[in-house]
């Protein structure tokens, strides 16, 4: 069935650069710095619906193909693959046409076991070689002038990185977005698809895609998240789905996970990639990681050196739809706009039109610095002169709530001394903003909020800097290294870095979670005794972000961070099938001997 319509726009047309400046130190002038007008339409598109293209075990996968009307062919294409059905999906089929309109071919698929595709859904299922066979059969076709190019957000993003690692000699670029949950084994992080984090799973994200995906046609009850057992709860929203189940039964290791496409640091890839993700969104410091690995790990110079990224202070997926006066969560971000939408097309223009626009000019990173509100420059991730600076947890023992004597300094304990709190798995600490998306909560925000009424639990240890008499710009990526001792055989500890503004107002900033039985790593379980103190360094991702003056560093440690993640029931056992769960007294050292910290990464102004 053929179809013609006429160009639908985005509403994000408008969104044009302001604001761009540069800073010193290894940092450089930006791109497309002033307003651009991206190029109107040029041509009328048709779409040639369902289209059944073969894939090299005979499942058939259902494609749309958008066609710019009255344009001479071959033409270079543009492969979009997504789950959530290529008819509706407004983050494949706005795109499709807004680049069709500009003289591409533009391939729109489900994948395989979605909407009209044959074959069984799993995630990421087949596509290490769907994704191959894809983009071999678009360069093939007699409209194509063989060169292809990918392009999309989240799970669309994702795909594209998978498809890159199985190098298909016809994938020319890359656009993906919002793609750092496609990570594996890579650097031990182990996020499958940003619904694992040290461990534990992203519960309400997780519940809330896995309905979206799987409808039941009920209403989500979102009161089912404190429901127990974990593992029952799709189950008694009405849905089911293995992928769901095998997130809390299959070993964080299994090698089921890297055949099926997450990547690994042994992953070879060799295409010029621009990289697009935000501070909110899920999987940022993920993004920036493979942004490293697919230039270490080029099969050739053009690979290495074209690897680009720009990270927006959004959330999810978000990033072009920023306007002057931009909150993320109640924080105010200043005017984030960036002409995207001009660099897209320059950059596919560039890839696969030939067209010399200055894009690759650019630096290979802009940063969106949140506090001073301004876009930075640079080249390479950690940015040169970046100062990796510890700051030690202190107390006299009473840290717990905002009113007690934590405190968070540069300079190493001397003393010994120890905070403890009794964490119950019945009365968590609650979930406020955050990296998140997909929940289907509305109450259940992605972003930064005042966190400040959390800090008056006697659960959550609360260490505070004095007063900055200067700005402080922390832009990198972030981790903490706690030494810890619990009542219990296993329990969580979460850490969430804060800026306290002069008002006592306390946005987060980035927040991170590791479950005890896997500090020694991902690939063995390792309990804990009574009495003995262990270290667990937990990633916090990344941030782009400045202290100002008068404001105060924080650092809050606790054990829950629901719904979120899921509770650790601090029995030892699976977790996601038990009911019960026990009460735990944990506690964080901090002396010379133990000298506990978070670790930010100072970049001079």
């Amino acid at each position: 069935m053929r179809i013609r319509s006429g160009w639908v726009p985005f509403t994000i047309l408008l969104a044009l650069c302001s604001g761009l400046t540069v800073l010193t130190g290894g940092q450089r002038p930006l791109f497309a710095q002033g307003a651009v007008n991206v190029p109107p339409a040029q041509y009328e598109v048709s779409v040639d619906k369902d289209v059944m293209v073969p894939v090299r075990d005979g499942t058939r996968l259902a494609t749309d193909i958008y066609r710019p009307e009255g344009v001479e062919e071959p033409l270079p294409v543009i492969l979009i693959r997504l789950p959530y059905n290529k008819d509706r999906y407004g983050g494949a089929t706005r795109p499709a046409r807004f680049l069709a309109a500009r003289g591409y071919v533009v391939v729109v698929q489900d994948v395989r076991g979605r909407n009209k595709s044959e074959g069984t859904y799993r995630i990421y299922e087949g596509d290490l070689t769907d994704g191959y066979d894809a983009v071999e059969w678009a360069a093939s076709q007699p409209w194509s002038s063989g060169k292809v190019g990918m392009y999309g957000c989240s799970y669309l993003g994702e795909t594209q990185i998978v498809t890159a690692s199985t190098l298909p000699p016809s994938l020319t670029t890359l656009l993906p977005q919002a793609a750092g949950g496609v990570i594996g084994t890579a650097n031990d992080r182990h996020t499958y698809f940003g619904y694992i984090e040290g461990g534990a799973i992203a519960l309400s994200a997780g519940f809330g895609w896995f309905q979206i995906m799987f409808p039941s046609g009920n209403p989500m009850d979102f009161s089912l998240l404190e429901s127990l057992p974990t593992i029952d709860m799709l189950q008694k929203a009405g849905t089911a789905s293995a992928d769901w189940d095998e997130f809390f039964t299959r070993e964080l290791d299994d090698p089921h996970y890297t055949e099926i496409g997450y990547i690994s640091d042994d992953d070879r890839f060799d295409v010029p990639s621009l990289h697009v993700n935000s501070w909110y969104d899920l999987g940022v410091g993920e993004t920036l990681y493979l942004f490293n690995l697919m230039r270490e790990n080029a099969e050739s110079d053009r690979g290495r050196d074209s690897q680009f990224a720009i990270i927006s202070p959004s959330s999810h997926c978000a990033s072009e739809s920023m306007r002057a006066g931009a909150r993320v969560g109640d924080l105010e971000v200043g005017d984030p706009r960036l002409d995207y939408l001009r660099i897209y097309l320059d950059w596919f223009d560039f890839w696969l039109k030939g067209t010399e626009n200055g894009v690759t000019g650019m630096p290979r990173l802009q940063l969106y610095v949140i506090g001073r509100n301004e876009w930075i420059g640079a080249d390479e991730w950690p940015l040169v002169g970046t100062r990796f600076t510890d700051f030690y947890l202190h107390s006299a023992g009473k840290a717990n709530t905002r009113d007690g004597d934590g405190a968070l300094s540069t300079e190493k304990p001397a003393r010994g001394a120890s905070d403890s709190f009794v964490y119950d798995p019945a009365n968590p600490v609650p979930s406020r903003g955050g990296s998140l998306c997909c929940t289907g909560n509305p109450d259940d925000q992605p972003g930064s909020f005042d966190q400040s009424d959390l800090q008056d639990r006697q659960d959550v240890l609360v260490y505070t800097s004095p007063p900055l008499e200067e700005s402080l710009q922390v832009v990198g990526p972030l981790s903490a290294v706690l030494y810890v001792s619990s009542s219990a055989k296993d329990t969580d500890f979460t850490v969430k870095l804060l800026d306290v503004y002069p008002d006592g107002r306390a946005f987060n900033i980035q927040e991170a979670i590791l479950r005890a039985r896997y500090r020694e790593g991902f690939d063995q379980e390792v309990w804990m005794e009574p009495g003995e103190i262990y270290e667990m360094e937990l990633d916090l991702h990344a941030t782009g972000y400045e202290f100002q003056p008068g404001h105060r560093i924080r650092v809050d440690v606790s054990s829950s961070n629901f719904p979120r993640f899921d509770r650790n029931l601090n029995t030892g056992g699976n977790n996601y099938d038990e009911s019960e769960g026990v009460k735990a007294t944990n506690s964080v050292h901090h002396s010379a001997e133990y000298p506990s910290r978070i670790v930010l990464p100072v970049v001079p102004r």
